[in-house]
């Protein structure tokens, strides 16, 4: 959790559509991470909504309507909290593997910004709350743009 090595990305959002879907859980950790996203989006210059789900497992079957809709891009932000069952490894691999098959099928960036955590602590660490070492609902949509930027560079 050092946030060393960060790179530094073309964040220009102007024309863009950009969809936040989160979700529900840890509701202090995930509106934090929303706001984070929001923050940037909109120093970006891009056009956003947010669309709230009930937890992790359902950010990819919306984000992919969501880009198949129309949407230049994806911030997927949720939060799971490991448990003493199983659960969270399933949800956690549900939730990564979904969302990265929805970026492969569509052929548009989804920003990863779902926290998987061994506890609470390290959310709030993660949020960009006063006083958390890093802002991972910024990170994802910073890297949600500059990948479309990268894309269309390589798609002419």
């Amino acid at each position: 959790m050092s946030g060393a090595g960060s790179p530094t990305l073309d964040v220009d959002g102007t024309g863009l559509e950009v969809v936040i879907v989160a979700g529900s859980w840890h509701d202090v950790i995930t509106d934090a991470l929303i706001a984070g996203a929001t923050r940037t989006l909109e120093e970006a210059g891009a056009s956003f909504s947010l669309v709230r789900v009930p937890g992790s497992f359902e950010l990819p079957v919306v984000s992919k309507a969501a880009l198949e809709a129309g949407a230049d891009a994806v911030v997927a932000l949720g939060v799971i909290i490991r448990g003493g069952t199983p659960h969270f490894e399933y949800v956690s691999a549900a939730a990564t593997d979904g969302l990265t098959r929805v970026a492969l099928d569509t052929g548009k960036p989804v920003g990863f910004g779902v926290l998987t955590l061994d506890d609470e602590q390290q959310g709030l660490d993660r949020a960009g709350l006063p006083g958390s070492k890093e802002d991972k609902g910024r990170e994802a949509a910073e890297a949600a743009i500059a990948t479309v930027r990268a894309l269309r560079a390589v798609r002419g």
